[in-house]
């Protein structure tokens, strides 16, 4: 049975294939052809497809390298395994996803070599070099460092430095200035503002002793002069001061804008802003002296007391001169009657003189102060703020622009107060008006055609390459798949042919009728068996009608729990 069952499935499978194959040679030639190109249009898309995704895309590596370091970095390359391509002009192209650990392992070995010598230089010193040679290797190395310190520099692409630098003399007098020329080759389309001009200046300046700035000149590849005297003597001081206003200006307006966009909405509100800035440099300097402090509290400096005192020159020393005029006095005895005062200090006066001096220096408070001004101080703000009409209706209920209300216009006003710092005492302005935008777009609702078309022109591009996929999917359904299946449909109407053997004429009919005869039968006996349920169910209901409707309820109560699983009974 297993070899029978083998047997049938290899004819079987045999019989389909030889069928498919009638059917593709019934199909006509024209149909043959369009499916064919068809086919090869789908495994061309797939191909190219496939080769575009799997082929790497190359970016340059360095441009206008020389033919030697060329050479060396194409050995390089072909001893790391990394495909390149060199194109005229010294360019070499890497795949994009290997370009910059490329340039690192290049880079590690000296490539390219090219360009400017810095202190390297000083390495490989030859012994016995003259003191010339050194000067002139040291010279070199300076100007190979500031080369490539210009060259970091995003708009310079390529940098050369020239020094002129004296010989140095003990005599003051025949003592000269160093300087310096720059040659810059800039990046295709780009240039250097004032500012950057300054900053090459001032960095070779401050790179050699002794460099003025004035005594730099700088030079692009087309020859114009970069470095200008007035830019040298004051550089950049107007371009600056108009730069920083500018950024005051700016950074008002974009507050202002922020803090009403979020109210108003950011197309419906403009600001402009004017700022009054102070350049001048001041510098003072004062010297205070207060009055003398309360005498308690006093600082005394310095004091100088001087006191004299003599006698009468009419009353002399009286007496011998000898032993016994230098005797002491006597002892002294109380008078009887004491002298008043009065007498006591006319017998003094008209007997001694006496003057006392005194001098007192005392500290002075005083306070020495220097004051130097900030420079670009904002002495005063003006501001124009417009906001455009909120959206709303009419007296008649037609969606238009309205003003905002005072209420509204009041709390606007507060909010640009804030947002730009307002100081009354600075002199500062604002002007805030409400008033319709001219390229307002009107709030009626535009017909369905109008929409259509704005949207159209805002995805052109999408609706272009969705339009070519439709009509690349349509034409394969319409041309190649259609006339296909309608073809094979064709072919499988077509009667099969019958193999009869002359032995046993009509063989298959009477098998197939053998074949209808079971299965009626079997349907019958289904039929018969259904109908003996039914009629089994018709007699216990009629017996039983509650056993019947307990059934029933089961039944529904069944198909409701399986129809809510989550109910909660």
């Amino acid at each position: 049975m297993a070899e029978a069952g083998a047997t049938s499935g290899n004819l079987g499978s045999g019989q389909g294939a030889a069928a498919w194959r009638q059917r593709f040679a019934a199909i006509p030639n024209g149909r043959k052809l369009a499916m064919m190109i068809g086919a090869a249009v789908l495994i061309a898309a797939a191909v190219g497809v496939w080769l575009l995704g799997s082929t790497p895309s190359y970016r340059i590596l360095y441009t206008n390298i020389p033919d030697k370091d060329g050479g060396a970095i194409v050995q390089s390359l072909q001893q790391m395994n990394v495909p390149y391509k060199l194109d005229a002009g010294g360019t070499i192209s890497v795949p994009a996803d290997k370009i910059y650990d490329t340039r690192l392992k290049l880079a590690a070995q000296g490539l390219p070599r090219a360009g400017n010598a810095g202190f390297e230089i000083m390495d490989n010193q030859k012994f016995g070099v003259s003191q010339f040679a050194e000067q002139v290797n040291y010279q070199r190395a300076i100007e190979g460092e500031l080369a490539r310190s210009i060259e970091t520099i995003s708009v310079v692409e390529k940098a050369r430095v020239h020094l002129a630098m004296p010989k140095q003399t003990v005599f003051l007098r025949d003592q000269q200035k160093p300087s310096a020329s720059v040659l810059l080759t800039l990046q295709p389309g780009r240039s250097l503002d004032n500012g950057q001009v300054a900053g090459v200046i001032n960095l070779v300046s401050a790179s050699i002793p002794d460099l003025p700035a004035k005594n730099v000149t700088v030079v692009d590849q087309n020859g114009d002069l970069l470095s200008r005297p007035q830019d040298l003597n004051q550089p950049n001081l107007d371009a600056r001061q108009l730069v920083y206003v500018q950024q005051i200006e700016k950074n008002y307006v974009e507050r202002i804008q922020a803090i009403l966009a979020s109210i108003v909405g950011k197309e419906n509100v403009r600001a402009e802003v004017t700022a009054q800035v102070d350049f001048a440099e001041v510098e003072q300097t004062s010297e205070t002296f207060k009055p003398n402090s309360p005498p308690n509290e006093a600082a005394i400096r310095s004091q100088q007391t001087a006191e004299q005192l003599g006698r009468n020159v009419t009353e002399a020393v009286g007496g011998v001169p000898g032993a016994l005029s230098n005797q002491p006095p006597g002892a002294a005895v109380a008078p009887i009657s004491v002298p008043l005062a009065s007498d006591v200090a006319a017998s003094s006066t008209g007997n001694t003189n006496s003057s006392k001096n005194a001098t007192t220096n005392y500290e002075l408070d005083k306070t020495i102060q220097h004051v130097k001004q900030p420079v670009g101080n904002v002495k005063r703000l003006s501001a124009a703020v417009v906001v455009n009409y909120k959206p709303g209706r009419d007296k008649s209920g037609q969606a238009t622009y309205v003003p905002y209300s005072q209420q509204e216009m009041t709390q606007l006003n507060d909010l640009v107060r804030e947002a730009m710092g307002f100081n009354k005492d600075r002199g500062d302005s604002i002007n805030l008006v409400n008033a319709a935008f001219a390229d307002s777009q009107p709030l009626a609702e535009k017909p369905l055609q109008e929409k259509a078309l704005d949207f159209a022109r805002a995805n052109m591009t999408d609706l272009l390459k969705l339009g070519l996929i439709a009509l690349a999917v349509l034409y394969l359904l319409l041309f190649v798949v259609r006339p296909l299946m309608r073809d094979l449909a064709r072919a499988r109407e077509l009667p099969e042919p019958v193999d009869l053997e002359l032995g046993e004429p009509l063989a298959a009919d009477e098998a197939h009728a053998a074949q209808r005869q079971e299965k009626a039968e079997e349907d019958n006996v289904r039929l018969s068996a259904f109908a003996d349920r039914l009629q089994q169910g018709k007699e216990i209901a009629k017996n039983d009608p509650r056993m019947v409707a307990t059934i029933l309820r089961e039944w529904m109560a069944r198909e409701e729990e399986a129809a809510n699983p989550n109910k909660v009974g």
